[in-house]
């Protein structure tokens, strides 16, 4: 098959290292890739939020399965205009990603089948979710209901500090429409972690859980960002709660989802809070999520491309996937100032030393780009350091020595990814 996979993300470079060891897989694009993608690809200069510009390179290329990873194309429904040019696509429809696009659809969508969710009040006007929130006695989280590339979430712990979060994202819109419409709900307290599955539209194949780490600072402390780390899998989530969580909350959302608009096809993102009443929804996202997909690709086992193409043609109870028994870490390196602003063009070395340390040990690019010859940071999130170990703290252990090879100006990264699993082991 010839494939195309979108994005040039850190969440791409993982996809594009297992889809090239596809027995499937005769030629692999990207549009655009990165650095680290270009290894396993040819890179195109095509945006991949262009969605007509990545269907003609998917007819000009004769491609026979587009794997679409970032969530904005998803939305604007790239994957219906490939699917209507008569190619495979992987990802779901426009009306599929709202459950990521439109937070207060997903809300909305989790109430009417019982999906245990926090309680929440939804505002399109500013003066009235600043006087709902003033009469709140609790703690909030203040939420933008459209995309904002993972940081359109405040916790508010007392619930005048929502105030400020909602002026900027209804007023002075920081995270431009995404903003138009807020979410106001309860503040959980707990564990967070995340379950992904692959999802045929009736087939459900739930992966190995993973705890993202969204704030900047160790012990989860400043600003959320897009993910500062990720680690697989969760001691917290044994196979009884895996089993609740199938049966609670994937299993009526799709089954909802399928009512609502047909065939949901692709990969689901459950992110959820442990609290002491059990497992609560936070959100769902429509793709893999960047850092989880790095762990969860160093853990795969088989062919990925198989199990993408049986979720495009409804035939996901026919394949068996089987994951390494060894935990993954995901250490991101990201750009001082980040989630802040933060200076790009620094030359980027180590990569090379790092991953000679050994097969255990995988460099995934996110932020980066060839300039004039050499490697530098362009994102805030610019690297996912990937360790598998035979223990969590193995694996965190090879992934920080991994870590300390690798440099550029002002570079930075969290101390204690995997901490909390490590103590609770």
């Amino acid at each position: 098959m010839n494939i195309l996979l979108v994005g040039g993300g850190g969440r791409e470079h993982a996809l594009a290292w297992k889809i090239s060891q596809s027995k499937l897989c005769d030629k692999l694009y990207a549009a655009p890739g990165n650095p680290g993608i270009a290894q396993y690809a040819t890179c195109e200069d095509v945006k991949d939020n262009d969605n007509a510009a990545v269907v003609e390179l998917a007819k000009r290329r004769k491609i026979d399965l587009v794997v679409v990873g970032p969530e904005e194309p998803l939305a604007m429904g790239l994957a219906d205009e490939v699917r209507k040019a008569g190619i495979l696509c992987f990802g779901p429809s426009a009306a599929g990603a709202r459950i990521e696009a439109d937070k207060a659809y997903a809300k909305h969508l989790m109430q009417t089948v019982a999906v245990p969710t926090a309680e929440a009040r939804i505002f399109t006007d500013l003066e009235s979710a600043k006087k709902y929130v003033l009469s709140r006695d609790h703690g909030v989280a203040v939420k933008a209901a459209g995309l904002a590339k993972g940081k359109g979430v405040v916790v508010c712990p007392e619930p005048y500090q929502a105030i400020k979060p909602l002026e900027e994202m209804m007023d002075k819109k920081v995270f431009g429409h995404a903003g138009d419409t807020v979410i106001i709900e309860e503040m959980l307290t707990g564990q967070e972690a995340t379950v992904l599955a692959f999802v045929d539209g009736v087939n459900i194949f739930p992966m190995p859980p993973l705890q993202d780490h969204k704030p900047i600072g160790d012990g989860d402390t400043g600003p959320n960002t897009g993910g500062m780390g990720a680690y697989s899998p969760v001691p917290i989530i044994d196979r009884p709660t895996m089993d609740r969580i199938e049966r609670e909350i994937l299993v009526p959302i799709v089954d909802a989802m399928k009512r609502d608009f047909g065939r949901y096809e692709g990969v689901l993102y459950t992110g959820l809070m442990f609290t002491p009443a059990g497992p609560k929804v936070i959100e769902f996202n429509c793709r893999f999520g960047d850092p989880e997909c790095q762990p969860l690709m160093m853990r795969f086992k088989g062919d990925l491309v198989e199990a993408m193409v049986a979720v495009c043609k409804h035939q996901l109870d026919k394949v068996n996937v089987e994951w390494d028994s060894r935990p993954a870490v995901c250490v991101v390196m990201s750009s001082g100032g980040y989630p802040g602003d933060y200076k790009k063009g620094h030359e980027i070395t180590g990569i090379d030393q790092a991953e000679a340390l050994g097969d255990d040990i995988k460099v995934f690019h996110a932020g980066t780009a060839m300039m004039n010859g050499k490697l530098v940071n362009t994102g805030g999130r610019v690297l996912g350091v990937t360790a598998l170990g035979e223990t969590i703290a193995a694996a965190q252990k090879r992934a920080y020595q991994a870590v300390e090879k690798i440099r550029w100006t002002g570079c930075y990264c969290r101390k204690d990814i995997a901490a909390k699993a490590i103590k609770s082991s």
